[in-house]
């Protein structure tokens, strides 16, 4: 699919926009908001996404759904590579109203990666107005991940969520944690599924495998994150990452790594090592939504 040089006239006619960037190490992008729903597709590495609702983790070939006008600010592991694609509001039906981390199958990817070279669908062309159909239908369908931590809105519960998020290797039973909280077992069991819409063990098991992802995208060993996201041993952690990713922690990571390398030769040139990549505006659009 060639590109089309866009005049001013053609905006009202777009309804997708991309962009593609990357980092070369750890990199942090302040909180921000766009006017056009986003889909951020981790090509390789991990991401975080923070909202004042809670946080999204997005491993490599994940990608995270932001609504539009949702305040949200992104932190990477380390190196990664992301595609980023923008839908216009009004040209968009039952999507998701809230941040969500997606799966994204070998169809969607193709989808995803054709919209990239294409740089922006127009809904006057036949062809970009059906792959923009063909999109959203894969984001509405394909399934959602456990890797979305929201958090609670009541002073005490939200301490005890901070607790876990920040030290996942807590050993502390819940009778424990009620305790800090100031609450009966039950009675925080009770609230803490009806402010987060998870149970509590849920939650924290979701906690541990967030810090996990990151841990392994910073490069640390299985054996040392397994421990320091509080599973007790190796192959517990081994276990919950396959019951989740269908593969071993070594064998994930390598496999997209290997795949991302492939998609970066072909996306756009390496840039001076240390600093952000920028697109390579000849292949890569040149301005995406605010």
């Amino acid at each position: 699919m060639s590109r089309i040089r866009r005049t001013p006239a053609d905006e009202r006619f777009l309804v997708v926009r991309t962009s593609a960037a990357g980092v070369t190490r750890a990199h942090a992008i302040p909180a921000h908001a766009h006017t056009w729903h986003q889909l951020v597709f981790a090509s390789a590495g991990v991401m975080t996404v923070k909202t004042d609702q809670g946080s999204w983790v997005t491993p490599s070939h994940w990608a995270i759904w932001v609504p539009a006008g949702v305040l949200h600010s992104i932190r990477f592991a380390a190196a990664a590579d992301f595609r980023t694609l923008y839908f216009r509001p009004l040209a968009t039906a039952r999507l998701p109203t809230h941040c969500s981390v997606i799966a994204v199958g070998p169809f969607l990817r193709a989808l995803i990666l054709r919209t990239i070279e294409a740089g922006m669908l127009d809904r006057r062309d036949a062809l970009q107005s059906a792959l923009n159909v063909l999109l959203l239908d894969g984001i509405r369908t394909e399934p959602t991940a456990p890797l979305d931590l929201p958090l609670p809105g009541s002073p005490p519960l939200l301490a005890i969520a901070r607790l876990l998020s920040d030290q996942p290797a807590c050993a502390d039973s819940t009778q424990e944690l009620a305790r800090r909280a100031g609450l009966g077992m039950r009675t925080m069991e009770r609230r803490f599924l009806a402010e987060t819409g998870l149970t509590l063990g849920a939650w924290r098991r979701q906690a541990r495998l967030c810090h996990a992802l990151l841990q392994l995208a910073a490069g640390e060993s299985v054996k040392h994150v397994a421990l320091e996201s509080g599973y007790q041993s190796p192959s517990a952690f081994v276990s919950a990452f396959r019951a989740v990713f269908g593969t071993t922690p070594g064998q994930y990571f390598g496999d997209r790594v290997r795949e991302a390398t492939t998609i970066a030769r072909a996306a756009y040139r390496a840039p001076s090592a240390g600093t952000p990549r920028a697109p390579d505006r000849r292949r890569l659009p040149g301005r995406h939504p605010p």
